[in-house]
């Protein structure tokens, strides 16, 4: 298919064979750039991750070559770091850019949570206490669960259940005080950023609003601005700025009548790579536009992700989402049992070679414990 391309402030045009062509290219599917996962990660901004092991093979399967060793060998030493930011929801966030995002987040977050705080009868006061406290405890490179937490906080005459203590913790990681910490097993860790990561450039509002631009585009072109908006967190208006922003690194294409923004990058005319991908729940391929049309057909859309968003493992042909999967495993063994939504899509050689490259990140962890 061909897209008819309105550059911005250009005095030609090109044509683009397809959506799926560059996104395949953006999203790292193709031809893969990078080896080290924290790379990967600051490059495409941010990965959602509410299903932890999930998102390390949304890196798995971006990189050239790696393991869920080599990806949580840079959580624990955290290059790559796990918190609440944008929407809000869980993403893995390089280091480097960890402060910047939630200084450009922080209001919005906070304010998202203000009518769900009155009703646990939350106030600021007690915000300011609970930060208090877990910087108290959390110092001198503690990491400890957010169970852990929740048993100091209630020593200290604070009620801390299940529900206050998801709204503690993700106020004191907006506002820069706690990151994800070492991993304990298969329990996840809350630390100090101060203590995790080093003192970094302070950006500006405007800086932030490009940078976020930038890493935004340049890994999922092509997009729309309310697919940006969507993913960021911001308001229209604000995304558009962060566009305008970074204009002379962006060209427009038009598809199916809207109107999409793709970064300088992938000028020019591409061939459609020969692939297929396991991808991962609430993997950015499709998570990360509010339109899905460009990859996905209306009418499997509700196999992919469900209506409370629930986003299934898909299977990625030649960049279309053909199916969903679901994994078996066993101490030596995974297999991976696909759903096509076309059966006359399945290639069991192509799926094979897949299959294997998903075993293989996995494998060495669940052979060496």
């Amino acid at each position: 298919m061909k897209i008819l391309i309105n550059p911005i402030k250009m005095e030609y045009s090109e044509p683009v064979n397809s959506v799926e062509s560059i996104r395949i290219r953006s999203h790292q599917l193709g031809n893969p750039e990078f080896n080290e996962p924290e790379k990967l990660v600051a490059w495409m901004g941010a990965i959602q991750a509410q299903d932890y092991s999930m998102s390390k093979w949304a890196l798995g399967v971006r990189l050239q070559s790696a393991t869920v060793v080599d990806v949580e060998a840079a959580l624990s030493a955290g290059k790559i770091l796990r918190t609440h930011v944008m929407r809000p929801t869980w993403h893995l966030v390089a280091a480097e850019d960890i402060r910047w995002m939630l200084q450009l987040s922080g209001e919005r977050i906070k304010s998202s949570a203000a009518s769900r705080d009155r009703n646990l009868e939350i106030t600021g006061e007690l915000y300011s206490k609970c930060n208090r406290l877990i910087e108290k405890i959390l110092e001198g490179n503690n990491h400890l669960t957010r169970q852990e937490l929740a048993l100091e906080l209630t020593k200290a005459g604070i009620a801390a259940d299940t529900s206050r203590m998801t709204h503690f913790m993700m106020r004191a990681e907006v506002e820069g005080i706690v990151c994800s910490g070492i991993d304990r097993g298969n329990r996840q860790t809350y630390a100090l950023i101060d203590e995790r990561v080093p003192p970094a450039k302070t950006l500006h509002r405007e800086e932030a609003l490009a940078t976020l631009a930038t890493k935004y585009f340049r890994s999922h072109s092509p997009a729309g601005l309310q697919d940006f908006a969507w993913w960021s967190g911001l308001s229209v208006g604000n995304a558009r700025q962060a566009v305008h922003l970074i204009q002379p690194e962006l060209f427009t294409v038009m598809f199916h009548e809207s109107l999409l923004f793709v970064h300088q990058s992938y000028r020019g005319e591409l061939e459609s790579p020969d692939t297929f991908h396991f991808l991962p729940a609430f993997d950015e391929y499709i998570i990360a536009y509010k339109d899905r049309t460009g990859v996905l057909d209306t009418e499997y859309q509700m196999k992919a992700f469900s209506k409370n968003g629930i986003f299934h493992p898909v299977i990625a042909s030649n960049g279309r989402i053909a199916g969903t999967w679901q994994k078996t495993a066993s101490k030596n063994r995974i297999t991976v049992k696909p759903a096509f939504f076309d059966a006359a899509n399945t290639d069991e050689n192509r799926m094979k070679i897949a299959e294997n490259r998903y075993r293989a990140f996995f494998m060495d962890k669940m052979i060496n414990g």
